[in-house]
């Protein structure tokens, strides 16, 4: 865990849960190494434009912070390029579902070998609060004063039907869940996609709406019937289920491209 700190200084707002997810990936890299599961020299990490984008500053590994909303492309040539290497990328959700969206259905639909976290808190939190993809409809920001008129995306059922095999949803302060399903998401071999609940404590804290709305799905769940998966994601639901979603096998983009 030390030697993955660095001596960049935080600057998230102090209490955002931004920390908690760092804290969980820090754990999960450590527990992966120390189990030789990983080769510390063998990570990489990207990150886009936005909040989420400040963690490749505290974690001390190999990393390229994007354009806004570019991280996936540049992932994806890391891979190619290098395949032993473990590429993990952070994205907020306006990173990916605004500038970024089309390069994040496509990587999924190729099976690209590489795992996205997203810091899913609904705004553009960066630039004080303005409406997202999955900002809700009636949300009231700078862009929106009178409230959003669109409907957001739901991240998961998108790329599900996009083509990920792997696909998992966590609330950042539940470190250790969040840490399980990176470790998961990391190990699994082809497109991963974690959704990481992170209230914007700031411009849109929702850590009250979720508190008692957050519940674990069944050990059992049958991660690798898409059909049954996509009814569960798209079903009407007044609470937010987390934990690992789809798990499938599949081959992978840069397997097929080097064969």
């Amino acid at each position: 865990m030390n030697n993955l700190a660095t001596k960049a200084k935080i600057t998230w707002c102090p209490g955002c849960p931004n920390s908690a997810i760092l804290v969980a990936f820090r754990q999960a890299i450590s527990e992966l190494v120390e189990t030789e599961k990983l080769k510390f020299e063998n990570i990489v990490i990207s990150a886009g434009i936005g909040c989420h984008g400040k963690i490749t500053d505290y974690v001390n590994v190999n990393s390229f912070t994007s354009l806004h909303g570019r991280a996936l492309p540049v992932m994806t040539g890391i891979k190619c390029a290098n395949p032993k290497l473990t590429v993990v990328g952070f994205s907020g959700d306006g990173d990916s579902f605004a500038e970024g969206i089309g390069h994040l259905v496509h990587t999924a639909r190729r099976n690209s070998d590489i795992k996205v976290f997203l810091h899913a808190n609904q705004v553009f939190a960066l630039t004080t609060g303005q409406t997202t993809p999955l900002s809700p409809k009636g949300y009231r920001s700078k862009s929106t004063p009178f409230g959003s008129i669109e409907e957001p995306f739901t991240p998961l059922p998108m790329l599900l039907e996009s083509g990920a095999t792997f696909l998992a949803r966590t609330y950042a302060e539940d470190i250790a869940g969040t840490k399980k399903a990176m470790i998961a998401a990391i190990t699994h071999k082809g497109f991963s996609f974690v959704e990481i609940i992170q209230p914007c404590i700031t411009f849109f804290d929702t850590r009250e709406y979720f508190k008692d709305r957050i519940y674990s799905i069944p050990e059992n769940f049958p991660v690798q019937d898409k059909k049954t998966v996509l009814e569960f994601l798209t079903a009407p639901n007044e609470k937010t289920p987390v934990g690992i979603f789809y798990n499938v096998e599949k081959p992978t983009f840069e397997e097929q491209l080097w064969s």
